[in-house]
């Protein structure tokens, strides 16, 4: 029942920062064509998960309740891989190929390189 309430509570807070995460990236941007605000927080995400999990490996700073909150549940909440499946979707049902392509290849892209950013950078700490 921990484990549930610990999963839970971590995907409740990691959902309202990525609402708030994407609301402000999408207004800053001032771009409806592309859902920067999902490709904001997605590398976000990876990357704090790449530097998490680096910290994790090389000093063993998190318990497994602690894995269970942080990774499982807030940073679970916090990305958002369905919304991205959804946004590209709804993109390439606009007839719009180039543009669902393009946001597959950021997300890909920028998605990875930032969970190697973040692992590498773990290193340093």
């Amino acid at each position: 029942m921990l484990n549930l309430l610990l999963v839970g509570g971590g995907g409740f807070l990691g959902s309202v920062l990525r609402y708030l995460a994407g609301l402000l990236t999408q207004s800053l941007t001032g771009s409806t064509a592309l859902p920067y605000g999902t490709l904001a927080v997605n590398v976000l995400g990876c990357l704090i998960i790449g530097f998490l999990g680096g910290l994790a490996q090389h000093r063993q700073l998190f318990s497994p309740e602690l894995r269970l909150f942080v990774f499982t549940g807030m940073l679970g909440g916090f990305t958002t891989f369905s919304t991205f499946g959804y946004d590209t979707l709804n993109i390439a049902r606009s007839f719009d190929q180039p543009l669902a392509l393009l946001n597959i290849l950021l997300h890909i892209s920028l998605g990875l390189g930032a969970v190697w950013l973040g692992y590498w950078l773990s290193r340093w700490c």
